[in-house]
């Protein structure tokens, strides 16, 4: 069959399926892009021609920037438990570059999509191009090099033949639960539209099986034993209880155990936050009840966790001398983390073999008692906190509040960056394992409202609501447009407050003293201290095509909230806050070094509380 190999390309994506537990879908449901000189005549050709002659079914979506067409991209993929993939084509030079950060934020995240950059050309025939690098070291270099580090799987494509091995290869990486993330097919430009006699049987149906490892005996055994060893044992629900959809296993093994679980971001509503075991976000941002726990847990066992630093506290949140780790994991770089007793297994059939081996051993009522009561406490913090009457401005955690209380169970909230993840890891109530979508492993401003268009691809019967600092709002608010363009009606809650609350509290507390961190005029001083900035953020969003709603009270925001969901459009409700809180109260670390010589006493005084809590950092040996 001769095709040119982009057109090879689209013809086997398009029969490429995933299967789980006798479901099968469709793996790659599309392509979005952005065309240039690198791949109009290319990738753009057949997915044209595909969509004219009906030969593929492999519809093509524009997107506004080619980093936020990778994170629409990834937040499909989240929604979809890692069982559908989009990919994403661009252009030579800064469009292939501009998806790197797309492509960290998948790796690390552990969630596949496929990125399909242009390159140079093979031939080299008129080197150098437009948007080149000449590297003195080597010929073969090109900036798609820089995909190497933050691709699980990564190929130049210099011949068509070639196309056959690597495109296998990227299926079975994209279907791995232990390998996933992203991947990457760099497309010269001139090899894009050479045509090669390509073999029938690569465009045949496939079927990737994405399986569940099974525990092994002798492992399930050792684990069991230190379960039932503990006193004061504690679960940490991490993604992969999600991804593996076995929410409704953890439930009945904590209801059965009695065990306390708290959660990560990418865990979050695995357990209702009202559940008689649910103690709320775990770490750097968690809770006090969550945290107090941790500090006790003789036995920890973690559930498809990655362990980062806001989890541990920076390795200071479980304080027990004796604790020790069981870490159930189909990764073995997971299971290991902490000087574990490893069970590699998939989530849901791992949970269930711990319920079988542990039936009818139980916490003590007095353990179970002593978790309620400190879930309870925090409780009535959080509602303390959606309910500061704080003036002039709202306070953050009112909105966040007034949000949660706002949406039914199944409506999604999306964030990833700024002072919200901290706030909504310790105040949101989520009871649906899809309602709260927030990016941490990577936290990357300007991902929130790329990832709403994705999220809503991904679920269309819910409604998603995009939370968005201004910080993150200026980094990448362009694909408002494409929500529009593409009929999709999504929540977009703008979140004002001339600075970054973050950063500028971290900084606060660092001796810092908040520089940098305010959108200002530059003052007389010569520092960014002058007057607010006159930025209006809702008239820009107007200006990309939504329904903007402006309001300044808590009382307003609701009705706004209330309209927003009426709306069959894209709306964003914009509303300013206090950019100096009040926040919640912590009660855990997060290791961020401070100067060890300073001429600022405010510096001076923030090491010495550094150093002071350095101590109780270890690790888990």
């Amino acid at each position: 069959m001769r095709l040119t190999t982009a057109q090879a390309l689209v013809r086997f994506l398009a029969n490429q399926y995933s299967e789980r537990d006798g479901v099968e879908q469709r793996l790659v449901p599309g392509v979005w892009g952005i065309f240039g000189h690198g791949n109009v005549a290319g990738i753009g050709q057949a997915l044209l021609q595909a969509a004219r002659t009906g030969e593929a079914d492999l519809p093509y979506y524009l997107a506004r920037n080619e980093q936020g067409q990778v994170h629409a991209a990834t937040a499909f993929a989240k929604m979809r438990n890692r069982l559908q993939v989009f990919a994403c084509t661009a252009s030579t030079g800064p469009g292939s570059t501009n998806m790197i950060t797309g492509a960290a934020l998948a790796t690390t995240n552990r969630l596949p999509v496929l990125l399909l950059p242009s390159d140079m050309f093979a031939t080299r025939a008129p080197d150098p191009v437009l948007q080149q690098l000449e590297d003195t070291r080597g010929g073969d270099v090109t900036v798609n090099d820089a995909f190497r580090p933050v691709s699980k799987y990564f190929d130049r494509i210099t011949r068509p033949e070639q196309l056959i091995p690597a495109a296998l290869a990227a299926m079975r990486v994209l279907t791995d639960p232990v390998e996933t993330g992203a991947v990457t097919l760099c497309l010269p430009q001139d090899v894009q539209a050479e045509a090669y006699d390509w073999p029938e049987d690569f465009f045949r149906r496939r079927v990737w099986r994405v399986g569940r490892p099974v525990p092994e005996a002798p492992a399930l055994e050792r684990v069991v034993q230190l379960l039932r060893s503990a006193k004061n044992p504690l679960i940490v629900a991490g993604g992969g209880v999600v991804y593996s959809e076995a929410e409704h296993e953890l439930r009945a093994f904590a209801e059965a155990t009695g065990i306390p679980v708290a959660d990560t971001h990418a865990g979050k509503g695995a357990v209702p936050w009202d559940h008689p075991c649910a103690v709320g976000g775990l770490g750097s941002t968690g809770t006090s009840a969550a945290n107090t726990l941790a500090a006790e847990a003789d036995v920890v066992l973690g559930i498809g966790t990655r362990y980062s630093d806001f989890t541990t506290a920076s390795h200071t949140v479980f304080a027990n001398p004796r604790v020790t780790f069981v870490n159930l994991n189909v990764a073995r770089l997971d299971a290991a983390k902490h000087s574990a007793e490893m069970l590699l297994a998939d989530a849901k059939l791992g949970i269930i073999a711990l319920h079988e081996a542990l039936a009818g051993w139980q916490v003590d009522e007095a353990y179970r008692a002593r978790t309620r009561m400190l879930a309870d406490g925090w409780n009535r913090t959080a509602e303390a906190c959606f309910s500061l009457g704080h003036g002039p401005l709202p306070a953050q955690t009112e909105i966040l509040g007034a949000l949660n209380k706002a949406l039914d169970d199944r409506d999604v909230v999306i964030n990833a960056a700024g002072s919200m993840p901290g706030d909504l890891q310790m105040l949101w109530r989520a009871r649906d394992p899809k309602a709260y979508h927030v990016e941490y492993a990577y936290s990357c401003m300007g991902y929130e409202v790329a990832a709403g268009v994705g999220a809503k691809m991904a679920a269309p019967d819910r409604e998603v609501v995009v939370l968005v600092g201004d910080g993150s709002y200026l980094m990448m608010a362009q694909e408002i447009v494409t929500m529009v363009a593409e009929g999709l009606k999504v929540i977009i809650v703008l979140v004002q407050n001339h600075g970054f609350a973050s950063i500028g509290a971290l900084s606060e507390s660092l001796g810092s003293q908040r520089f940098g961190t305010s959108y200002r005029y530059r003052g007389d001083s010569g520092l960014l201290e002058g007057d607010v900035l006159p930025v209006d953020l809702a008239a820009n969003a107007a200006s990309l095509g939504a329904t903007v709603l402006r309001v300044s009270t808590v009382d307003e925001f609701t009705d706004a909230i209330a309209l927003a969901k009426a709306n069959l459009t894209t709306t964003v409700v914009h509303v300013e806050t206090d950019l100096h809180g009040p926040n919640p109260p912590g009660s855990a670390w997060w290791d961020v070094p401070v100067s060890e010589v300073s001429e600022l006493e405010s510096t001076r005084k923030a090491h010495e509380t550094y150093a002071a809590t350095k101590q109780a950092q270890r690790h888990y040996l």
